[in-house]
């Protein structure tokens, strides 16, 4: 079985096995945005998935 390419690319494994992704809503319009919003949108934060859609999209990792 494959694992599924896009979210691959989207998303990182940790090596504890927690899966991150990019936040939401900051692909443009940053400019006219805060220096503290913009830095707030800069992390990553946790994604949450079952195991079993785990098991379905993200075979290797």
């Amino acid at each position: 079985m494959k694992s599924n390419k896009s979210y691959g690319k989207r998303l990182k494994v940790t090596k504890t096995g927690k899966i991150l992704a990019r936040k939401t809503g900051q692909n443009h319009f940053n400019s006219k945005e805060r220096r503290s919003a913009k830095r707030n949108k800069a992390g990553t934060v946790p994604f949450h998935m079952s195991n079993k859609e785990r098991s379905r999209f993200l075979v290797n990792f």
